[in-house]
C-alpha cells in the first residue's frame, strides 16, 4: 500500500471490483506500517496533509477499510499494511432518520455520510453519552469494526420525537425489537 491516497484508493477499488461488498477486516492483522497524515474532522471532512480530499469517493472507499482497535486508535487496514490515522470525534456521521412501523414494533434506520443505511437494533445499537467535561449529548450508533457514527444535531432532534416512556426502563426509543434508553 502506498501513502498516496489516490494509489491507495485505486487498490481498494480494485478489491471492491472483485465482487466483495466489504473487505474482511476482521481477518487482516498486519503489523503497524506507521502513521499517515489523514485526519477526520468532527464535521466528517477527511483531510490528507491538511487539505480536504478532493473526491468524496476516496473517503468512501477508505471508510471500508477503517477500523478502531482496542488501543482506541483508528487504522486503515489492508491484508499487508496498517496505517494509523487521526479522528477528532466519531469517524462517521449519521443522518436521515427513517421509521417503519409503530411503537415497540417499529424499525428505525439511519444513513451514514458514506451512504451506508443502518437498521438501529442489536447489530447497530444506539447510545447517548456525553462529551468529556461537558453535558453536551453525544448520540452514536455502532457501525462495525469498533466504528461509531455520531448522529447529526438535526437527526438527534428527529430521534427525540420518537422518544417514549417505557415502564421500568425510562425514556428511550424502540427499534428492531430493542429498547434503547436515551437518558
Amino acid at each position: 500500500m502506498s501513502r498516496d491516497p489516490k494509489q491507495l484508493a485505486d487498490q481498494i477499488q480494485a478489491a471492491a471490483d472483485s465482487g466483495r461488498s466489504r473487505p474482511p477486516l476482521e481477518t487482516w492483522h498486519p503489523e503497524l506500517s506507521g502513521d499517515i497524515d489523514i485526519r477526520i474532522l468532527r464535521d466528517g471532512t477527511w483531510l490528507y496533509q491538511g487539505e480536504p480530499l478532493k473526491r468524496a469517493a476516496i473517503a468512501q472507499l477508505f471508510s471500508t477499510i477503517l477500523r478502531r482497535e482496542d488501543d482506541g486508535d483508528y487504522y486503515l487496514v489492508t491484508p499487508v499494511e496498517k496505517w494509523r490515522i487521526q479522528v477528532e470525534d466519531a469517524p462517521l456521521l449519521a443522518h436521515g432518520l427513517e421509521r417503519e412501523g409503530e411503537g415497540s414494533k417499529q424499525q428505525l434506520w439511519l444513513t451514514t455520510n458514506m451512504d451506508e443505511r443502518l437498521p438501529v437494533g442489536a447489530d447497530h445499537p444506539l447510545s447517548v453519552g456525553h462529551y468529556p467535561n461537558s453535558e453536551e449529548p453525544r448520540p452514536v450508533i455502532r457501525v462495525r469494526h469498533g466504528l461509531e457514527a455520531r448522529l447529526t444535531t438535526a437527526t438527534f432532534y428527529d430521534l427525540a420525537e420518537q422518544v417514549v416512556e417505557d415502564d421500568g426502563q425510562g425514556y428511550g426509543i424502540w427499534s428492531g425489537g430493542e429498547f434503547f434508553p436515551l437518558g
